[in-house]
């Protein structure tokens, strides 16, 4: 059975990503649509700094980007990159098909007993 200690390490790094509810809460706030970093802190209920820090955690995994505004180079735009996130959709797509197999097997078990 698949394991998080069997994960590629970018697999590892995103759980590591995931495993702060502040960061969780970002990469769903930035499910719908951009937002600059001052509106994730409010949002979060969070501090400026710390929106900073989490925001380079999601940058450095690439989870997010940002992108400088036009109209004011000193601001950035956070976005989320979903297809970061598809090495955990693989992973929970194969730990769920490891336990169907174990579920119609014992399933089948259960039914033998039953016709004896």
């Amino acid at each position: 059975m698949a394991t998080i200690m069997d994960a590629p390490e970018d697999l590892r790094v995103l759980f590591n990503v995931l495993a702060d509810p502040t960061r969780r809460e970002v990469i769903a706030i930035l499910g719908d649509g951009p937002r600059r970093a001052g509106d994730l802190a409010e949002a979060s209920g969070v501090s400026p700094s710390a929106m900073s820090r989490h925001l380079r955690t999601l940058l450095e995994a690439g989870v997010v980007d940002d992108q400088r505004l036009a109209e004011d180079a000193r601001v950035r735009e956070f976005r989320l990159q979903p297809e970061s996130l598809m090495p955990l959709r693989g992973w929970l797509d194969q730990l769920q098909l490891q336990w169907e197999d174990r579920l119609e097997g014992f399933k089948r078990h259960v039914e033998a007993k039953e016709e004896t």
